[in-house]
């Protein structure tokens, strides 16, 4: 391996930046972490407690939850659909 080759491995592949920090975990993060198919309520005992990021700031998972009637989620994308539907979409404010 060159000189070259090993100074590239030992800088980030992407720079973050000095800017405020997001409070929340984001939902992607949150629902890879689950096995699919999964009930409503095993989801709850498990991540309930996790706040994730929404437009209004942080909430726990549990808590929007609430606002979901669906029972069983068979996969990922049918859980963060019913989870969108009520936190919807957009800006996620910084700290």
């Amino acid at each position: 391996m060159s000189d070259d080759e090993s100074e590239d491995a030992e800088e980030p592949a992407v720079e973050l930046g000095d800017g405020p920090d997001v409070a929340g975990a984001p939902l992607a993060r949150v629902s890879a972490r689950l096995t699919w198919g999964i009930e409503h309520s095993t989801i709850v005992d498990r991540e309930g407690d996790t706040a994730i990021r929404t437009p209004d700031g942080p909430q726990e998972l549990a808590t929007v939850l609430e606002d979901v009637d669906v029972p069983y989620f068979a996969d990922r994308q049918e859980f963060e659909n019913a989870v969108r539907d009520v936190i919807g979409t957009g800006p996620v404010p910084t700290e």
